[in-house]
């Protein structure tokens, strides 16, 4: 046989192995996979005979993993994962006409681009969508998404940026807050409870020191690391945040949360759209490109 025939690796020898690992125990993982005790033993065999380590130590009725066996583990859920993925993909593009996989930032996808997703599907309506979140860029070549989007500056490798939009920080807190702690000038804004998103530590001084106030002191206060948990502290009344207006659009406009002063603050980083260079060619992708920039400044 080829030795790199021999290589690859067999999905049900791995699956045995990472059922054998989660349970700690051969004969429960049998239970689960519907096998005989004896059959994911000798998997078990095949497997540490493949690649040459013992997987797991035996001890008395338990079976623990080996410390080659921790470090192969990771590695094996990954592929397993990835071969799951593989065939929900295959399984969907097979029922649907069109299928579209959208890689977004967290909060930018669930404040910003699903509340808006209808408006695409009407237009396209026997298309499929598949969503995830990525907070930094990928390889397009290892994770198979037709569209990303990304923030920071036009750079992504083995991609295509295309500008989305700027961001605008306003300063905001709940009504509640406002009636107990109305700063008066923006330099009250520095005795007030701010809060910030750990991702950004450096807003509430560059808000002060834009508006010519030392920023002594803006550091403090409750730190959270994603702006969907910081959008919630705010509405509830724990303080005083900076928050991109566009994240903000349904709370601004239901009085949940109020602008304090309108003085907005533009970052140096952007909104880009990512396609993957060599399937410039995906018309899907394309028209989402379009649709999205026209979404820029349009209202829920």
């Amino acid at each position: 046989m080829d030795t790199r025939r021999r290589l690859v690796p067999d999905i049900v020898t791995l699956q045995a192995f990472e059922c054998a690992a989660r349970h700690g125990n051969f004969t429960r993982a049998a239970e689960e996979l519907n096998l005989t005790q004896s059959a994911v033993s000798r998997q078990i065999s095949d497997l540490e005979a493949q690649t040459g380590m013992l997987l797991f130590e035996r001890i008395r009725r338990r079976v623990i993993l080996s410390d080659a066996g921790r470090k192969f583990l990771p590695d094996v859920q990954k592929l397993l994962h990835q071969s799951e993925q593989l065939m929900v993909r295959a399984v969907t593009a097979g029922t649907s006409s069109a299928s579209l996989s959208i890689a977004t930032l967290p909060t930018f996808g669930s404040r910003w681009l699903t509340p808006r997703l209808h408006k695409f599907m009407a237009l396209y309506p026997e298309t499929v969508l598949t969503v995830g979140s990525r907070s930094q860029p990928f390889d397009f070549d290892e994770e198979s998404f037709d569209i990303a989007i990304h923030y920071g500056q036009p750079v992504w490798a083995r991609g295509t940026c295309t500008f989305l939009c700027n961001e605008v920080i306003v300063p905001v807190a709940s009504p509640s807050l406002l009636a107990k702690h109305t700063p008066e000038t923006h330099v009250d804004l520095l005795s007030k409870p701010l809060l910030h998103v750990t991702t950004r530590p450096k807003l509430w001084t560059d808000w002060f020191e834009m508006n010519g106030i030392a920023s002594e002191g803006a550091y403090r206060g409750s730190r959270f690391d994603q702006f969907s948990m910081l959008i919630e502290a705010t509405i509830s009344g724990l303080g005083f945040a900076l928050l991109p207006r566009y994240l903000i659009e349904a709370e601004l406009v239901s009085g949940q949360l109020a602008v304090v002063f309108d003085v907005p603050l533009a970052t140096d980083k952007s909104y880009h759209i990512a396609l993957p260079e060599g399937r410039q060619d995906n018309v899907l992708a394309q028209a989402f490109q379009t649709w999205l920039l026209e979404q820029v400044g349009k209202p829920l």
